[in-house]
């Protein structure tokens, strides 16, 4: 099969499309890098600041154009696929429609239908907009439902996704909300992981448990990390002889990894059900996620033994305590971290979720 797979987020393309040139197929990933992560890709089309950073850009893609047809499968990572507006993006989506065989749309981010539905409604009992009944007000939210409601933006998402030939989610919330809108179009298929090599965990357990938390000051409300870094740094307080916090404030991938691998926890996404790819990237090392871990993340795997991620509810009390019961019972962290390793193993080895896309695109 012949693939182009087009932006980027959280390292997904970039680690599906190894997954499939291991299993034979023919890929080619078109992306920004995601921003300052600089994640790899085979064509470079990050755009530079301001106006003629737009225009170069968009010089750039019409000179790409004869490398974006002729594909069996196309994917796009989100909407707004390349850094243009979104009125721009219509044509460029029309194009790849027109000149290839299948158009799939993923389901793992931001998006109308995310802001739409967690919005008005609320199918989540908590998400990035909405906690219960109530919706969030913070900056960060609200900007983004500026951004996506009643706008060209709008327009576009629901353009695509009634037109393109599937729609694959990444994260059950996101599932939740594609599957109400298009129950027959949407595919539920795990992030791809490629798995550590070398990667053991020690029976032994330290007297200091290192936590990494990564900073991105932009989305820190939005994210949860806001709480999550004050619960933390709460802790690292009240047991400086056994909590050492470990912060990344928005650092390239590579420097990001590093860091992480110091650690024994991960505090990541205090709103999602879901770990994230953030998540499984540490639970790969062995590195217990503390974050999303809802039953629901669990069914929708088919998953009936495993409970690798320490779930907490979007408050600070609910991390604090986490993080104190974990400290005062470090006797659960081999067992925790030999869960992670087997989970992503089990549901999210990149080969394996490699050909799932293989068979949902042979299928639609």
């Amino acid at each position: 099969m012949k693939v182009l797979l087009v932006g980027e987020y959280s390292n997904v393309h970039a680690t599906l499309a190894e997954g499939l040139r291991s299993l034979g197929h023919e890929v080619t990933v078109v992306s920004n890098g995601d921003f300052w992560k600089n994640y790899p890709r085979d064509i470079d089309v990050a755009r530079k600041p301001g106006k003629w950073g737009g225009i170069c850009l968009m010089a750039k893609l019409y000179g790409l154009l004869p490398k974006l047809r002729g594909y069996d499968i196309v994917q796009l990572i989100n909407p707004m696929f390349f850094e243009l507006k979104a009125e721009r993006l219509f044509w460029f989506y029309n194009y790849l429609r027109r000149h290839n065989k299948k158009v799939f749309l993923g389901g793992f981010g931001m998006d109308w239908y995310w802001v739409y539905t967690c919005t008005y409604k609320k199918l989540l009992r908590y998400s990035d907009f909405n906690i219960g009944e109530e919706l969030r007000t913070d900056n960060e939210a609200i900007k983004y439902q500026q951004e996506w409601l009643g706008t060209t933006k709008e327009r576009l998402n629901r353009h695509i996704a009634e037109d393109c030939d599937g729609i694959i989610t990444g994260l059950y919330e996101y599932d939740v909300c594609y599957r109400f809108h298009f129950p027959q179009k949407t595919t539920y298929i795990p992030f791809p992981i490629r798995q550590q090599s070398g990667v053991t965990v020690n029976s032994d357990t330290s007297d200091r448990i290192r936590a990494f938390i990564g900073i991105n000051r932009e989305r820190s409300a939005y994210k949860g990390t806001d709480i999550m870094l004050q619960a933390a740094l709460d802790i690292s307080h009240n047991y400086p002889e056994r909590f050492e916090l470990i912060k990344a404030e928005s650092v390239p991938f590579a420097q990001y990894q590093k860091m992480m691998d110091e650690a024994d926890i991960l505090l990541d996404q205090l709103y999602s059900y879901t770990p994230s790819m953030n998540s499984l990237l540490a639970m790969s090392k062995g590195i217990i996620c503390i974050g999303g871990g809802e039953s629901e993340s669990y069914d929708i795997l088919g998953e009936t033994e495993l409970r690798p991620v320490i779930n907490v509810q979007p408050n600070y009390e609910s991390v604090y305590h986490e993080i104190e019961k974990l400290i005062l019972h470090p006797e659960r962290i081999p067992d925790l971290k030999r869960q992670s390793l087997e989970y992503v193993c089990r549901h999210h080895d990149f080969k394996r979720v490699a050909q799932q896309y293989i068979d949902t695109w042979s299928k639609k």
